[in-house]
């Protein structure tokens, strides 16, 4: 596992949860984050973070992002071909999009090609809108990318 200069790396809380377990005098709250970092230059991770105060999750979040960064092959400002990855239900597209189109993504798909670095993509997600799921596609599809 590398070490990473944390400095260089920036986060975004992509969901948080708050998780309600009953009991018998009343109800349990826990929460849970999912965080994407990135430096923008083609390295981007995720993570996921569960404790009984948000900043806790969110902090652990971000050690479980640091963890598991992938490289991401960037062509110019935009990926070199089409790549398509389905996980769990959740489907994503990905094209490569001409200089001045900007970021075309919604929803978890936005913050992992904005920290992934690239400017100019065209995306399309499909299936389920699942935030951690949709995250997962998109950067398992990142990865798949060749230059």
């Amino acid at each position: 596992m590398e070490k990473y200069n944390r400095e260089e790396f920036e986060e975004v809380i992509v969901n948080i949860g708050r998780v309600t377990k009953v009991v018998k005098g009343g109800r349990r709250f826990r929460f849970t984050a999912l965080v994407v970092v990135g430096n923008k230059k083609g390295l981007v991770g995720f993570g996921f973070g569960k404790a009984k105060e948000v900043p806790d999750a969110i902090r652990k979040a971000v050690d479980d992002a640091f963890k598991n960064i992938v490289k991401v092959n960037i062509k110019g400002s935009t990926i070199a071909h089409d790549v398509e990855v389905k996980f769990n239900a959740s489907r994503i597209i990905l094209k490569p999009a001409s200089d001045g189109t900007g970021v075309i993504a919604g929803g978890a798909t936005r913050p992992v090609v904005e920290l992934a670095g690239i400017k100019d993509i065209l995306t399309k997600s499909l299936g389920s809108n699942n935030a951690s799921n949709v995250v997962r596609a998109t950067i398992k599809a990142l990865s798949m990318i060749k230059s």
